[in-house]
C-alpha cells in the first residue's frame, strides 16, 4: 500500500514546487529575469544589505541586464528613475546601454539624467569600467556636453555640490564648447582657471562678491557653498527660507543648532514649507524619507516643525487606495528587517530600517481603510492593537517597535486559516527571507497556506511587497498573486490597479513593459 503520508490527496490545485533557495536557506521561487531586474532596480542601492553585499548586487544587475532585451533594460531604467525615484540603479542600467545599444542610450539619457547628480552618477559608473568600458565614448560624451551646455545656472550650481566625480572633473573630461559668454566664464570658474569675472552669471557673480564682502545680501546658491563662510543666525534663517523642500527636510537639526527656530515667524515659515502639498509633489519625496526626518529630529526642533512632517506624510501618502472589501496587511517584523532599508553606507547609513518601511505601508493602509486587520509577524503573529485614527507616523512607530525573531511568511496566512477568516485582499510586506516554515519538498508553506485560504475566499488576491533587492519570492506569480518591489507611492498605485483587476497576467513587469520610449 502506498505511503499516505507521502501521497496524501491535497485539496485545491496542484501547486508548483519551490525551485530555489532564498538567502536565509529557505525554499523559494525564483523570479523571472525581467522581474528580478525590476526588483533590483527599485530596491537596490548598491550598498551592503542584511543578506547581500554591494558587489553581489552589482554582479546580479549586470547579469540580469545581459539576459533581457535592451528595450526592457531601457524601460526599467526609466521606471526606476521616474516612478521609483531611485538614483544609482537607473544610472547603472543606463550605463549598460552605452555598451549594448548607444542609440537607445541616447533615447533614455534625458529621462534618467534629470539632474546634475544623475549626470555625475552616470559618468562615474561609465569611467569605472564596471559595465565594460572605461571611457565615455563619442555619443555619451556628446550627451554630457549637451547637458552641460543647456543646463541653467541653478542646475549647474546644484550639480557642483558633490564629488566622485565633481562637476569640475566632468567638465575637464568632456571639454564642453559653450555658445554663451556667461557659460564659458562659468566653466572656467568651476575648474579653477582664469575667467572673465564680468561675464559670470548673476548668482555666481553674487556669490563671489559675497565671499569678499559678507555684509551684502546672501546669494541664492546651494547652502553647502555657504556653510564654511560663517553665517549669522539671520543668514541661516534666510538659507532655510530659500532652500528647496528636500534640503530643508534634511537639515532641520542643523537649522536648530544655528538658531533658525529662535523666532516664531521663522519656525512657522519652515513648517509651512514642509507641509506645502505642491512642494512635496515637486520634491518627489519618498514616505520613508519623511519618517527618516521625523526620527532624526532632536528636542531642539520645535513641535510645530515635527508636526509639519507628520502632515507632509499624510500628503505624501495621498495615493494610498481605499478598498471596498476586507483587507489584511501583514508587516514582517523579524530580525532581518532591522537592517537599513537602503543598505549600509558607513556614516551615511539611513536610520530608516526595513521594518520601518513595512510598518509604514501597514499604517498607511490602515489609515485609508480603517477596518483593515493588521497582523505583524516574525516566527508567529504578534498581537498588537492599533487605532486607525492615529497618525500614520504614530502607528508606524508602534509596529516598528516590535522587531526580532525568525522569519515565517506563512504565519499570518496560517492564523487566518485557523480562524477561518474571510478577506478580499491580503498584503504581505517583507524581505521574503522566510526560513522558519521551510519545506523539504514541494511548494513553499506560504503558497500552501494561500491555497487553503483561497478555498474559502475564491476571489481573494495576495500582494507580496518586497523591499529588498533579492530575486525570489514566497508565492509565485499568477492571476491572484502580485509580487512587487519598492517603497514609493508607486507601490500603492500598482496595488490599487491589481485589486481592481486592471493589471494583466504580467502584473508589475507588464507595467514596466508599457513604458513608452521617446523617439531618438
Amino acid at each position: 500500500m502506498a505511503n499516505t503520508q507521502l501521497f496524501h490527496t491535497s485539496k485545491g490545485k496542484l501547486l508548483p514546487a519551490a525551485d530555489t533557495a532564498n538567502e536565509a536557506g529557505g525554499a523559494a521561487y525564483a523570479l523571472s529575469p525581467k522581474h528580478a531586474l525590476a526588483q533590483l532596480a527599485v530596491t537596490g542601492c548598491l550598498n551592503n544589505t542584511y543578506y547581500a553585499g554591494a558587489a553581489e548586487q552589482l554582479d546580479a544587475v549586470l547579469a540580469l541586464a545581459a539576459k533581457v532585451n535592451v528595450r526592457f533594460v531601457a524601460k526599467t531604467a526609466i521606471y526606476a528613475r521616474e516612478r521609483g525615484h531611485m538614483k544609482d540603479m537607473p544610472a547603472l542600467l543606463l550605463a549598460t546601454l552605452a555598451v549594448r545599444d548607444v542609440a537607445l542610450f541616447a533615447q533614455v539619457f534625458p529621462r534618467v539624467v534629470d539632474s546634475g547628480k544623475m549626470l555625475r552618477n552616470v559618468v562615474q559608473i561609465l569611467r569605472s569600467g564596471q559595465v565594460g568600458r572605461k571611457s565615455l565614448g563619442s555619443r555619451p560624451k556628446k550627451l554630457v556636453q549637451h547637458w552641460l551646455c543647456n543646463a541653467t545656472e541653478k542646475q549647474l550650481l546644484n550639480a557642483n555640490v558633490g564629488n566622485s566625480p565633481s562637476l569640475a572633473d566632468v567638465v575637464k573630461m568632456v571639454h564642453p564648447k559653450p555658445a554663451e559668454a556667461w557659460r564659458a566664464a562659468w566653466f572656467a570658474w568651476v575648474i579653477g582657471r582664469e575667467y572673465d569675472a564680468a561675464a559670470l552669471p548673476e548668482v555666481t557673480k553674487a556669490y563671489e562678491a559675497y565671499k569678499k564682502d559678507r555684509s551684502g545680501v546672501l546669494p541664492d546658491v546651494p547652502f553647502q557653498m555657504l556653510t564654511a563662510l560663517g553665517l549669522t543666525e539671520n543668514q541661516w534663517t534666510q538659507v532655510a527660507k530659500n532652500g528647496s523642500w528636500q534640503m530643508v527636510r534634511q537639515n532641520l537639526n542643523t537649522f536648530a543648532r544655528h538658531g533658525v527656530f529662535g523666532t516664531t515667524k521663522a519656525t512657522k515659515a519652515v513648517a509651512a514649507k514642509l507641509r506645502d502639498a505642491a512642494s512635496i509633489a515637486k520634491a518627489r519625496v519618498l514616505p520613508y524619507q519623511l519618517m527618516a526626518a521625523y526620527k532624526a529630529c532632536d528636542e531642539t526642533v520645535p513641535s510645530d516643525v515635527r508636526e509639519a512632517l507628520q502632515d507632509a506624510m499624510e500628503i505624501a501618502l495621498a495615493n494610498v487606495p481605499e478598498f471596498a472589501g476586507r483587507v489584511v496587511v501583514c508587516p514582517d517584523v523579524s530580525g532581518s528587517m532591522a537592517s537599513a532599508v537602503t543598505g549600509y553606507r558607513g556614516s551615511a547609513t539611513s536610520a530608516v530600517r526595513c521594518i520601518d518601511v513595512a510598518a509604514l505601508v501597514a499604517a498607511a493602509l490602515l489609515r485609508k481603510n480603517p477596518s483593515t486587520l493588521v497582523l505583524p509577524f516574525e516566527e508567529k503573529v504578534v498581537k498588537l492593537v492599533l487605532n486607525p485614527r492615529d497618525s500614520v507616523m504614530s502607528n508606524a512607530e508602534k509596529l516598528a517597535a516590535i522587531g526580532g525573531g525568525g522569519t515565517n511568511c506563512s504565519a499570518p496566512l496560517a492564523q487566518l486559516n485557523a480562524q477561518k477568516a474571510q478577506a478580499d485582499l491580503v498584503v504581505l510586506v517583507s524581505d521574503n527571507e522566510s526560513w522558519v516554515d521551510n519545506q523539504r519538498s514541494g511548494a513553499t508553506q506560504t503558497l500552501r497556506e494561500w491555497e487553503a485560504f483561497k478555498q474559502r475566499n475564491p476571489q481573494a488576491k495576495l500582494v507580496c511587497i518586497d523591499i529588498q533587492p533579492y530575486a525570489h519570492t514566497q508565492a509565485c506569480e499568477r492571476a491572484d498573486i502580485l509580487n512587487i518591489g519598492g517603497f514609493t507611492d508607486e507601490v500603492f498605485k500598482v496595488l490599487a490597479m491589481f485589486a481592481a483587476g486592471e493589471l494583466g497576467a504580467d502584473h508589475w513587469v507588464g507595467l514596466i513593459d508599457e513604458v513608452v520610449l521617446d523617439a531618438a
